[in-house]
């Protein structure tokens, strides 16, 4: 029960800033990309840097892919968009699991910790790659990885097989400037979550994970 505390906690972390300024975030991107371009050279950077504060600001990080599409094209933007949601995720699981698991220890206790151990070791990966396509959850999982101490390989590897298909997918969009929601949102859901089916048994083959 005090596991849910710690996730609680972390939701309610992430989502206050959304409520708080998440309006004046999505009107700032909502545009044809020249917030973007007026970076110039350095438009590549600021999209990564902006995709890596997702932890602690309220970036419509989709949104951000779709303009990485709209400036670079389908390929650079998506190559630009994984490094990005990429690197998020490893310093949202890098925090916790370096500085995290301290505190989340005394709010929950051990016994909790290691309740969050036994559900990542069992569906970790699977919660990672699925939470990609997810609001706020993307940071929370991550978080929750690293406070489980789940496998650093076993982590990006779930995180590169959610985390690229999602990028990929918004640039294609922006590129295109067709906007389909639904196809988007069903593209985001099924083209990670087939992408792992065929990653995993290698990583389980490797660390010795029957």
């Amino acid at each position: 029960m005090r596991l849910v505390w710690i996730l609680t906690v972390l939701i309610i972390s992430f989502v206050l800033p959304f409520i708080i300024w998440g309006s004046e975030f999505e009107n700032a991107f909502s545009t044809d990309g020249e917030w973007l371009r007026k970076w110039g050279n350095w438009a590549w950077l600021i999209a990564i840097l902006l995709l890596m504060s997702d932890i602690i600001l309220p970036i419509p990080g989709t949104a951000v892919m779709v303009t990485l599409g709209l400036v670079y094209g389908p390929i650079v933007g998506g190559v630009v968009g994984s490094i990005g949601s990429i690197l998020s995720g490893v310093v949202a699981y890098l925090l916790c699991l370096k500085f995290g698991r301290k505190i989340a220890i005394k709010i929950a206790g051990d016994k909790a910790i290691q309740q969050g151990e036994n559900i990542f070791e069992r569906t970790g990966a699977w919660l990672v790659v699925l939470s990609r396509w997810l609001p706020v959850m993307p940071e929370v999982i991550a978080c929750m990885a690293g406070l489980s101490r789940m496998p650093s390989k076993l982590f990006i590897a779930a995180l590169a097989t959610g985390s690229i298909p999602l990028a990929f997918i918004f640039s294609i969009i922006g590129a295109s400037s067709k906007e389909n929601p639904k196809l988007t949102i069903i593209l985001s859901i099924l083209a990670p979550a087939v992408l792992w089916l065929f990653v995993r048994p290698v990583f389980i083959k490797k660390s010795g994970r029957r």
